[in-house]
């Protein structure tokens, strides 16, 4: 069944625009509602977003939807989306919310939904919930004592910075590490800086003035510059970069340079790999991550299993297979031992607790490998999809040919926007930018036919 709603993310648009409006949000928070009230008990959804202007209205449409289906409301506000699927399971909620467009600009929103055990709903479940919204609405109204109530927990920062330090070992602290932190005027804008600071982190803080037309605007994870400049300038040993619903982190070392998920995914299976913590015997990623990560992990006896993009499908692999380390190139790290979803802080203070106990700076901690050449073009097309022609078929497949067992080609639809993904990558740089450059030609000439 065609999707007319949910993407690779949840739903996502922009603002005020289909699938974005309040009445949409109201017929999810509906169909969603319904479809996970199954008992004659009291049902729960908790409900979190980030800084966007638009939350507001998206937030008051779904409270309004949740409560007409018979669901009573807990409301955190600006909220992490890792601790939105933590709180769903630690109250007990049968369904969570989090109301972002991650690291999308001010001008899109979305909206993620999380089982009662904390991890994003099944393409079959989301199948389910789009046929409801299509549906007759007056069926999935609750009868009038059964309407919910909407209520709003104080205590939800304080809760999630806890179980954030709880992930690393008693009594490790972070004392005389300086850290520069970048929220991305986002989500994690109070509660990040609060956690480095609780462990005893001297936090150097940007990115935390939202004022819901700034989030992600050159800052965070997508746009590291100003961190970099920050990092230099006052010395610090690190430079942690959230996205606008912190389920993402880049790190930046204190030399400067970028440290991505690949990086960070090898830093963590190494160390867990050491002391006997590492399961299934290696990591899930994409197929968006380096080759080079590939055989670094081949070097220590570990396997990598591929995913499609998008940590959902990475979440669901380590599940099926007894993983405990995934995710993505962007930043996007799951560790199931704490978490169901992608958690940017989490993830953060695993590494600082490899740099305080190996007692090593971040640019040696962070290097694990040699990236292959990787190269990444967009190709945005406006009425039909151009993969099927001809031409675009003919081209792939030379490139895949060219390119060999030394390389690989990944060729992808977005799933949140009308683009084409072309990424290659290879020993022979030279070649790999060729193998692109002919994909890109002729994905164009066929998007403009």
């Amino acid at each position: 069944m065609a999707r007319n709603y949910f993407g690779t993310d949840g739903i996502r648009g922009s603002a005020n625009a289909h699938p974005m409006t309040s009445e949409v949000a109201l017929k999810v928070g509906m169909a969603a509602g319904k479809l996970f009230t199954n008992g004659s008990y009291r049902h729960r959804v908790v409900i979190g977003k980030d800084t966007r202007l638009s939350g507001y209205m998206i937030e008051s449409a779904l409270v309004s939807g949740f409560t007409a289906a018979g669901m009573d409301v807990f409301q955190l506000g600006p909220m992490p989306t890792p601790a939105v699927a933590m709180l769903t399971r630690s109250l007990r909620a049968d369904l969570g919310v989090m109301i972002s467009a991650s690291h999308n600009p001010y001008l899109d929103n979305g909206i993620k939904l999380f089982g009662p055990e904390g991890y994003k709903l099944s393409d079959e479940q989301e199948g389910e919930i789009e046929a409801l919204i299509e549906g007759d609405s007056m069926s999935l109204l609750a009868s009038a004592e059964r309407i919910g109530r909407a209520t709003r927990i104080e205590s939800a920062r304080e809760r999630y910075i806890e179980f954030a330090k709880r992930t690393l070992p008693r009594n490790l602290r972070f004392d005389g590490i300086r850290a520069v932190i970048d929220c991305a005027n986002g989500a994690a804008y109070k509660v990040a800086p609060e956690a480095l600071w609780e462990l005893g982190t001297e936090v150097i803080k940007i990115g935390v003035e939202p004022n819901g037309l700034n989030i992600n605007k050159d800052c965070g994870s997508t746009s590291p510059q100003n961190l970099i400049r920050k990092v230099q300038e006052v010395r610090a040993d690190i430079g942690i970069a959230l996205d606008g619903d912190a389920d993402r982190v880049v790190i930046v070392d204190e030399k400067g340079r970028i440290i991505d998920g690949d990086q960070l995914m090898a830093v963590i299976g190494e160390f867990w790999l050491r002391r006997g913590r590492l399961a299934g015997g290696g990591i899930v990623a994409t197929v968006m991550s380096n080759l080079g990560l590939e055989r670094y992990l081949e070097d220590l006896g570990l396997g990598m299993a591929r995913t499609p993009v998008g940590d959902r499908y990475v979440t669901e692999h380590m599940r099926q297979h007894g993983y405990n380390v995934g995710g993505e190139q962007s930043g996007h790290i799951v560790l199931s031992d704490f978490s169901t979803t992608g958690d940017g802080l989490v993830t953060a203070l695993q590494i600082l607790a490899v740099v305080v106990q190996s007692g090593r700076p971040v640019s040696e901690v962070c290097k694990r490998f040699e990236p292959l050449p990787q190269v990444l073009e967009n190709v945005r097309y406006k009425n039909s999809q151009p993969l099927d022609n001809v031409g675009v078929q003919r081209a792939i497949n030379d490139g895949k040919t060219r390119l060999g067992n030394a390389g690989r080609l990944v060729i992808r639809p977005s799933g949140t926007e009308p683009v084409i993904r072309v990424m290659a990558e290879g020993d022979d740089e030279g070649l790999v930018k060729t193998v692109v450059s002919d994909i890109v030609h002729a994905l164009s000439d066929a998007a403009a036919a």
